[in-house]
């Protein structure tokens, strides 16, 4: 995981990286490229395609719980070019159970800041606001590290699926 894909810095650090790319061919023969390629059977790859979308995921028997989506949208361009905008980054149930934790801390930080300010109004004591207010800080970090090990993770399968995904319209 030592370089960032496409070069940009930020995708490092990002849980789910961004790309954008301008290709020289209108939106429907690259779609027809990315059909034709995925049909082959010697592609590996599961693959579902929605009009102008299409998500690749790694083979299931490569499948751990960090493996990567590469979620592809491709953009008609005023010059009969297309925009292809990528995102890759954990399952959508990953990613949604990720974000369901975070709320649910979220939610506790807020109620804990509530009654930890009542009860120094009021002048009681604030044991369990005070441990909460400085756990659930160190259980944030501790999500994003755990989010971060799990991209290190799925990073080899990450780069597969933009090789594919760069390798498409070169064909």
């Amino acid at each position: 995981m030592n370089e960032p894909i496409h070069g940009e810095q930020l995708n490092r650090i990002l849980l789910k990286p961004r790309f954008k790319l301008e290709i020289g061919e209108n939106q429907q023969e690259i779609l027809e490229k990315f059909t034709s390629n995925l049909n082959d059977k010697d592609c590996k790859y599961c693959s579902k395609i929605s009009g102008n979308h299409i998500f690749l995921d790694v083979p299931q028997s490569e499948e751990h719980f960090w493996s990567p989506q590469l979620q592809v949208e491709l953009i008609k361009s005023e010059d009969n070019k297309t925009i292809v905008k990528g995102i890759l980054g954990p399952k959508p149930k990953v990613w949604t159970f990720f974000m369901f934790l975070h709320f649910v801390v979220a939610v506790a930080f807020i109620v804990l800041s509530v009654m930890f300010y009542v009860n120094w109004s009021l002048g009681k004591e604030n044991q369990l606001a005070t441990y909460g207010l400085i756990g659930l800080p160190i259980l944030w970090i501790v999500f994003y590290i755990s989010g971060q090990l799990g991209k290190k993770k799925g990073y080899k399968q990450m780069v597969e699926l933009d090789n594919f995904l760069m390798k498409t319209p070169e064909k």
